[in-house]
């Protein structure tokens, strides 16, 4: 015998329907019984086999019936039998209407459907409404998701994840559409915070993927990962480094990592400074004590403006020439610049003026030094390439700060600092090699003090080597030494094949 279904009603149409307390007994529960008609408060009886019983139900009938199963009421005859049908086929599809404690966990509250509640009167819950549960329970996840992630952020000063729970927690998106007819609800990924990447080391925050405005694609700075394995020995290379110092005399009080410490480590061939900050009298004492091995040293130093600026190669190789400054005196005072000549490349220190606090000089910078700069560059270059390295003070895109929106008028991200940058070196024929190698890969060199931007990675990339295209192809690494601290920038390096 076909099974048979009915459909109690709960009150009368004009009354509202409430939903009784989690975990109470359900007198109207959708039941399917084989071989019986169960007869519902209003005595209608549905045989599911016979679809011409509904056909046959008046609308005020169908209204009722649909009203107390939780189905939207409303439209012709027509679409009221449609509806009605869909909803017994859904149901002894096992797809349909079930009880309150059926559809939704203890955890869930009901105040999206109905305040009150009352274990006498019963409704059924429809597709709607358990969508309407489920949305709002995933939501309100979400929010929790979201604060507990947060809370993280203040204890510990960093952006991070503690426990798994919370990894799932919060990339959790829920969204309700509409498919074919049917109201379906989707789970989908998405980080809250811009600047989290939940497999990051905070014992190695450069790992932390940190930007306000992020690209698809783009992935934080790992040299353990993203650097080539060494070159064998049966090739022929040439390691150079550069690093802005901010005060080398401070820095060689550092026990932790010195100009020792880290030759030692890297085992490089030259090594620029910027940022010395010493004046002619202090270097004497300095050169000749700072490390073994590296017996080539050229040193030039502000005399406008003393313990200001100061540039320096040291190198194991000595050099066929030697030249301080651009030749021009306007620009030569601040001891910003050092040229060496070898068999192969020309080798610039450089150490570009800071546009300054309220950008004061932002017009000399990009109308006077950088042009200037450029001129004298593609000059060598007519002879042999060029390395050009240093402290730029130019974040060239927006990949390269951690927050791009909010310094569009700091020094170092105007747009006329930028621009200048891109005419007068990487529109004439130079390489930014790290950008190259790593075209979508976040990594800084520069960390403001005041903020503590090394624990959270929100920096700037302002340290560059940039190279003649003639010998971009000899470039075989390009990277960032993150982890070597002492000042608000951390040394880079060039690999370059001889």
């Amino acid at each position: 015998m076909a099974p048979k279904r009915r459909l109690s009603s709960s009150s009368a149409a004009s009354e509202p329907s409430e939903v009784p307390s989690v975990g109470s007994s359900r007198p109207g529960k959708a039941t399917a019984k084989t071989g019986a008609v169960e007869s519902g408060e209003s005595g209608f009886e549905v045989n599911v086999d016979d679809i011409e019983s509904v056909e046959k139900m008046t609308v005020q009938q169908l209204r009722l019936k649909l009203r107390s199963a939780g189905i939207p009421a409303r439209g012709s005859k027509h679409e009221l039998v449609s509806a009605f049908k869909s909803f017994l086929n859904d149901t002894e599809n096992g797809n349909g209407s079930l009880s309150m404690e059926d559809q939704v966990s203890p955890e869930v509250k009901l105040s999206g459907i109905a305040e009150n509640t009352s274990k006498r009167n019963t409704r059924r819950v429809s597709p709607k409404d358990v969508l309407t549960i489920n949305v709002a329970s995933e939501v309100s996840q979400i929010k929790r998701s979201k604060k507990r992630l947060e809370q993280v952020t203040l204890e510990d000063g960093t952006i991070g994840i503690k426990d798994e729970q919370l990894r799932k927690d919060q990339e959790l998106l829920v969204e309700s559409n509409v498919v074919g007819g049917k109201r379906k609800v989707q789970a989908k990924r998405k980080v809250f915070s811009e600047s989290v990447n939940l497999s990051a080391n905070h014992d190695e925050p450069w790992t932390i993927f940190a930007h306000k405005k992020p690209q698809d694609g783009w992935i934080a700075y790992n040299p353990k990962t993203m650097r080539p394995p060494p070159l064998s020995g049966s090739n022929k290379a040439l390691k150079l480094m550069s690093w802005n110092v901010n005060g080398l005399r401070g820095l060689l009080k550092l026990e932790s990592l010195c100009i020792k410490k880290l030759a030692q480590r890297e085992d490089f061939d030259l090594l620029c400074l910027q940022e010395t900050k010493l004046q002619e009298k202090d270097v004497k004492v300095i050169k000749e004590s700072l490390v073994d091995g590296y017996d080539n040293s050229f040193w030039t130093c502000s005399v406008s403006k003393l313990g200001y600026s100061g540039t320096a190669i040291i190198s194991r190789i000595k050099p066929l020439s030697v030249k301080y400054g651009l030749g021009i005196i306007d620009h030569d005072s601040e001891g910003r610049l050092v040229t060496v000549e070898f068999d192969d490349f020309y080798l610039l220190c450089v150490y570009v003026p800071n546009s300054g606090d309220g950008l004061r000089r932002l017009s000399y910078r990009i109308t006077q030094w950088d042009p200037f700069l450029a001129n004298y560059v593609k000059e060598l270059e007519k002879s042999k390439p060029v390395i050009l390295t240093g402290d730029l003070n130019c974040a060239h895109e927006e990949i390269d700060i951690y927050n791009p929106a909010g310094n569009k008028r700091s020094a170092g991200f105007t747009d006329e600092e930028r621009q200048s940058f891109e005419t007068n070196f990487l529109n004439r024929g130079f390489v930014d090699t790290f950008r190259k190698q790593h075209p979508g890969v976040v990594g800084y060199t520069y960390w403001g003090y005041r903020h503590g931007g090394r624990k959270t990675n929100k920096g700037w990339r302002l340290d560059y080597f940039l190279v003649s295209e003639s010998i971009a192809d000899k470039v075989y690494d390009s990277y960032i030494v993150p982890d070597v601290a002492g000042s608000d920038h951390c040394p880079i390096g060039l690999v370059l094949k001889l």
